[in-house]
């Protein structure tokens, strides 16, 4: 943990969220739980990402923050104070909508400053904070401009200024950059974190998109059937996944699930098919576990690897250029899809294997992740 992380930790958290329960009613009948026990803590200056597919309960765990739902249990509390007694437009957080949520009749400078108006800050103030903060977000002189004469990307700033410029505690985006093209949510993605960087918020954000999560992210919360699988730094997630949801649902990998045997110099998984795979030396033996191989894991093997790697053989399916890199989508005896990503010589000599010609792969054992006790989905 480094020194910025550990002062962060003994600070009052700007938003806390406490064994909230939040159910619906199903138009089908029953009751859908959207959010079952969660607990969460965003720090101040820190940026946290709710990531999980659709359902999984990170748009009403916003909403519970802003106050827009209501809790069954549970408690949230923001720079240390409850919110339970508090109305929305009480508490010290702004939202960032999927569809930006302007005013179509009012212009940007207007859009902007409506917050300011609603506190019955003077004209000369108000008129000098929206310039200000459309400086800062690259739209100096947009003030007479209407939301039509905007881009997609123009309005997502001018939502992010409306949001910004009574200073927040606390700034919610659920999903702001899904309607945009790919280069502009990238190009976004490295803006908003330098925003959020400059301003000293903390960014409580929403996404489905992994790769969205992993750029921006201080931490990020992993949520799945509403509740949350591991909360930890974009690395932790990738290279250490707790669970084998979040290794699924983080970048790219094959899992194998099985039991460790064999002698602790030699330990291997081996599956319920009967594949052999060899893991990291002194892993303890008789225990159920996943093994998670990503890409980056895989290289061709040499002629005469020695104990410190795995080799598996494999059947090489495709190969996918990628513009500066290739990927081989490789088929295991077992019918199991692996992909190999290796650079350089290892790239080269992949290149040279036709498709339909087995190929050993080879991977150092100590590289790819055990998730121990984690047998689903043999």
């Amino acid at each position: 943990m480094s020194g910025e992380e550990e002062a962060r930790n003994q600070q009052t958290p700007i938003a806390e969220v406490r064994e909230a329960v939040k159910r619906f009613a199903a138009t089908e009948g029953g009751v859908i739980t959207a959010l079952d026990g969660v607990s969460l803590k965003v720090q101040p200056r820190e940026f946290v990402t709710l990531l999980g597919p659709s359902g999984c309960g990170k748009t009403t765990l916003l909403r519970v923050i802003s106050g827009l739902e209501e809790l069954d249990a549970g408690e949230v509390l923001i720079a240390g104070e409850p919110m339970t007694t508090v109305p929305p437009h009480r508490r010290p957080v702004n939202t960032v909508f999927q569809n930006y949520a302007l005013f179509p009749h009012l212009s940007v400078g207007d859009n902007v400053g409506y917050g300011l108006d609603v506190a019955g800050v003077p004209r000369r103030q108000r008129n000098t904070r929206v310039g200000e903060v459309l400086e800062r977000i690259g739209l100096g002189g947009f003030e007479p401009r209407r939301p039509d004469q905007l881009s997609g990307g123009q309005r997502q700033r001018v939502a992010l200024a409306r949001a910004i410029i009574n200073r927040p505690s606390l700034l919610l985006l659920d999903e702001p950059l899904s309607a945009l093209d790919r280069n502009l949510r990238q190009s976004m993605q490295l803006e908003l974190k330098t925003l959020q960087h400059d301003l000293g918020i903390s960014f409580l954000f929403v996404t489905h998109d992994q790769e969205e999560a992993l750029t921006m992210s201080d931490r990020v919360a992993v949520l799945n059937k509403g509740r949350i699988e591991q909360v930890g730094t974009p690395e932790a997630h990738y290279h250490r996944p707790a669970t084998r949801f979040v290794a699924e649902f983080i970048g790219d990998g094959a899992l194998f699930s099985g039991r460790i045997e064999g002698p602790t110099e030699d330990p291997v998984l081996v599956t319920g098919d009967g594949l052999r795979l060899a893991v990291a030396l002194g892993t303890t033996v008789n225990q159920v576990a996943t093994l998670l191989l990503r890409p980056e894991h895989l290289e061709a093997a040499p002629e005469a690897p020695d104990a410190a790697f795995g080799v598996i053989e494999v059947r090489l399916k495709q190969s996918v250029f990628l513009g500066a890199s290739r990927k081989f989508v490789c088929c295991l005896a077992n019918g199991a899809t692996v992909t190999a990503a290796p650079t350089g010589a290892g790239a080269q000599a992949l290149s040279r294997v036709a498709p339909g010609e087995l190929v050993r792969l080879a991977y150092r054992r100590d590289q790819p992740h055990l998730i121990l006790g984690a047998d689903d989905g043999t």
